[in-house]
C-alpha cells in the first residue's frame, strides 16, 4: 500500500506541474482581467475596497504553484486508494486500463457533474456574504454525484448476469444520470454574475478551470497506470 500511495502522489505531482503550467499561461490572464473589472466596479462604488492581504504577484506565482501542487499530490494519493479498492474487486482489467477508467469516472463524478450545476466563477463574481453557502452547495453536489456513481456501479454489476455487460453499463449509466439530475433539480441555483460582467471572460475562465481539472485527472490516470504497470512487470520479471 505504501508503494501504491507513493506512485499515486508522484503521479499527482507530475500532473500538477502540467496543470500549473496551463493555469499560468491561460488562467492568470483571465484572473487579471477579472480583477481589473472588480477594481473598476469598486471605483464607481461607495463601498471601500478590501485591503489586499497577499500581493497579486505572490498569488500568481508561488501561491498558485503551491496550491496546485498540494492539491494534485493529495488527489494522487486519494486516487491510489481508489485504485487499491477497485483493482481486482470491481474490475479485472490491466493496471493502465483500470487507472484510466478510475480517472474518467472520478473526473465525471467529482468535477464534471458538479461543475455543470455550479460552474467555477472568477474574482468579482459572487457575493462574499454567500461564499460559505455556495461552498456547501457545491460540496453537497459532489457528495450526491459520488453516491450516485456508487449506486450506478453496484446496480450495473448486479444487472451484468441478467442483461449482459453492455446493457448493464447502459442501465448503470441511466441510473447515474437520473439520480444526478434529481440532485441538481433539488439543489437551489446560484446566479450572482453581474449583468455587466464580460461574457467572454466568464466563458474563458470556466474553460480554463475545466482544463486544469482535466489535466490533473487524466494526467494522474495516465502516469499512475504507467508506473503501476511497470512495477508489476518488474515484479513478474524478478519472480
Amino acid at each position: 500500500m505504501g508503494q501504491l500511495l507513493m506512485r499515486g502522489m508522484l503521479a499527482g505531482l507530475l500532473a500538477a506541474l502540467l496543470a500549473f503550467s496551463f493555469a499560468k499561461v491561460y488562467g492568470e490572464p483571465q484572473v487579471d482581467r477579472a480583477i481589473t473589472f472588480e477594481e473598476h466596479q469598486h471605483s464607481h462604488s461607495e463601498n471601500a475596497e478590501e485591503p489586499e492581504l497577499v500581493s497579486r504577484e505572490v498569488q500568481a506565482s508561488i501561491g498558485l504553484f503551491t496550491g496546485v501542487v498540494v492539491f494534485g499530490t493529495a488527489l494522487g494519493g486519494l486516487f491510489a486508494l481508489a485504485y487499491a479498492f477497485v483493482g481486482g474487486r470491481l474490475v479485472h482489467f490491466s493496471p493502465r486500463t483500470t487507472s484510466i477508467l478510475i480517472a474518467v469516472l472520478g473526473f465525471l463524478a467529482v468535477y464534471i457533474v458538479p461543475y455543470l450545476k455550479y460552474p467555477a466563477s472568477p474574482p468579482a463574481v459572487g457575493d462574499p456574504d454567500t461564499i460559505t453557502y455556495r461552498t456547501q452547495l457545491f460540496f453537497g453536489m459532489i457528495a450526491f454525484s459520488i453516491a450516485a456513481m456508487a449506486i450506478a456501479i453496484s446496480a450495473g454489476r448486479q444487472f451484468a448476469d441478467k442483461l449482459g455487460s453492455w446493457n448493464a453499463i447502459l442501465a448503470g449509466g441511466a441510473i447515474y444520470v437520473v439520480l444526478t439530475a434529481l440532485a441538481a433539480y433539488m439543489l437551489p441555483p446560484i446566479n450572482e454574475v453581474p449583468k455587466t460582467f464580460p461574457a467572454d471572460l466568464l466563458w474563458n475562465f470556466r474553460i480554463v478551470s475545466f482544463g486544469i481539472q482535466g489535466i490533473l485527472w487524466i494526467g494522474i490516470g495516465l502516469v499512475f497506470g504507467l508506473l503501476t504497470d511497470r512495477a508489476l512487470g518488474r515484479k513478474a520479471h524478478l519472480s
